[in-house]
């Protein structure tokens, strides 16, 4: 008797199921490709006649291209790659050949030491006061100065080299005691140096130390001490000051009485 109730359950049961299943399916027959996220719950399937279909592929969009980093402009940027070389621009054979041994001796072929030293060559002849002058110290400042900016590219690349950083550093300590002692003596050389080269001169910071109470305490105690220094100077000025009117005095009472 039990066993038969059991049985009875359990075809109701799964009658249940069967139906509600159909009507399922019946309900997603008109869109095959989507299923009501109320229906189901979980990732977006499909269902064909009472069967999981797989879902259609997902698009992937290529991502936007993403813009380099434009660092400073080079010094070297605005020689052409048509001139020829430091060596060759003399040689009037050099300006007579054909193409391809005129873009061998060009800058387009050249290394980085050739293109820095026509540089050097370009800022040397913007402030030497001479043909010959290879040695004033508007030339010396023309020649630290394009080392310094080539030492500036380099440490943008390679911002952990500490040997030519240190190198950049003492370049230009040695170009701004150059500049000050120019500045002092020829300030008319001073100023064209600066504008022919870009070079923006700053002045030296004022002295600064952190003040510490010690420091503080020491500064109080000078202070007071050049003041009592002061003060005894003063007292010994106005002594001598009234020591020379009694002499002045006595001395003119001495001629009166002697004219008497």
């Amino acid at each position: 008797m039990f066993a038969n109730i059991a049985l009875r359950t359990v075809l109701k049961s799964s009658a249940g199921v069967l139906r509600e299943s159909g009507a399922l399916c019946s309900a997603l027959s008109a869109k095959p490709w989507t299923c009501s996220s109320a229906l189901l719950s979980g990732p977006t399937v499909s269902c064909v006649a009472g069967s999981f279909a797989v879902p259609p592929p997902v698009r992937h969009y290529a991502r936007a291209a993403k813009k380099k980093k434009t660092g400073p402009q080079s010094q070297l940027s605005d020689l052409p790659p048509t001139m020829l070389k430091m060596d060759y621009t003399a040689v009037p054979l050099a300006q007579t050949t054909d193409d391809l041994v005129k873009r061998l001796l060009s800058l387009e072929l050249a290394n980085h030491s050739e293109k820095l030293q026509l540089k050097k060559e370009q800022l040397i002849a913007k402030v030497q006061r001479d043909e010959s002058d290879r040695n004033s110290v508007e030339v010396r400042v023309a020649i630290l100065t394009a080392r310094i900016r080539n030492y500036q590219e380099h440490l943008q690349k390679h911002h952990k080299d500490k040997a030519n950083k240190r190198r950049m550093l003492m370049a230009i300590d040695r170009r701004k005691k150059l500049l000050k002692n120019l500045r002092l003596v020829r300030y008319d050389a001073f100023e064209r140096v600066c504008e022919q080269l870009g070079i923006t001169y700053a002045f030296p910071p004022e002295y600064y130390r952190r003040a510490t109470r010690r420091w503080l305490a020491k500064k109080a105690f000078c202070i007071k001490v050049f003041k009592e220094v002061q003060k005894q100077k003063a007292e010994q000025r106005l002594k001598l000051k009234r020591s020379q009117t009694s002499t002045d005095a006595e001395a003119a009472k001495m001629k009166a009485a002697e004219s008497r």
